[in-house]
């Protein structure tokens, strides 16, 4: 099975290229998502945060006000940190189980859509790793007019996540979106091609076909080895 890590930095385009490969049928396992589920009123990831940050953070039926968590999050790097270490076993065990079902599905190639990939150390999991990557001033341009924010709250947002740069240059495959929709769509098809190529050996082993074609190698390999022994034994 291969497993393709996917980020970027916030207003970068990563849903954009994550919906191309939607569009493609190659399965997304989304981290936003699985975050989204872990802070449902009721679950242990939402009852350690209202324990941590108060009823205040809370909408009159019960749910996270996802936004006010996020001003205070993002304006307090501590508490930020917080959010993150309390979240990070949901989270992890959400991905986990969601990759689970897609292999048990048969599916030999999934993207893995993360934006803290690097921060939460999950790139170790993932090759190859595309990085969609623009430059601050873009960035900065395309939050404030995605959001309406103010300069000062799309800094912070960004701020609060790895330098782009940074990630450039941990990635196998960069995917410039500073410029036209065709001209990541270019890219695209290109990441796409890599992507898509034949598993390698290694990787078809860990895919469920993979697993079966072993564990049959295997139960062959004793019956003939049992068979082999009685031989020596006549």
């Amino acid at each position: 099975m291969r497993i393709v890590g996917l980020t970027g930095g916030i207003a970068s385009g990563k849903s954009t290229v994550s919906n191309l490969f939607k569009a493609q049928g190659i399965p997304i396992v989304d981290a936003d998502i699985v975050a989204r589920d872990a802070l449902k009123k009721g679950t242990g990831g939402w009852k350690k945060v209202v324990k941590a940050f108060g009823n205040d953070i809370l909408q009159p039926d019960g749910e996270v006000d996802r936004p006010k968590l996020g001003r205070i999050v993002f304006s307090n790097p501590d508490k930020r940190q917080l959010l993150n270490r309390l979240l990070a076993p949901y989270i992890s065990s959400g991905i986990f189980k969601e990759i689970l079902k897609l292999w048990l599905k048969g599916h030999k190639v999934i993207v893995l859509d993360v934006p803290l990939l690097f921060e939460a150390k999950m790139d170790k999991w993932t090759k190859p790793i595309i990085v969609v990557w623009v430059d601050r001033e873009t960035q900065l341009k395309r939050l404030v007019s995605r959001d309406r924010i103010t300069d000062e709250e799309a800094d912070n947002k960004i701020n609060a996540q790895m330098a782009m740069d940074s990630k450039r240059s941990k990635a196998d495959i960069v995917i410039d979106n500073t410029g036209s929709l065709d001209d990541l769509n270019g890219q695209f098809q290109n990441a796409l091609n890599v992507v898509t190529r034949p598993l390698t050996w290694s990787e078809f082993i860990l895919s469920r076909q993979g697993a079966f074609s072993a564990f049959a190698f295997v139960v062959l390999g004793v019956f003939v080895a049992k068979r082999i022994s009685k031989c020596d034994g006549l």
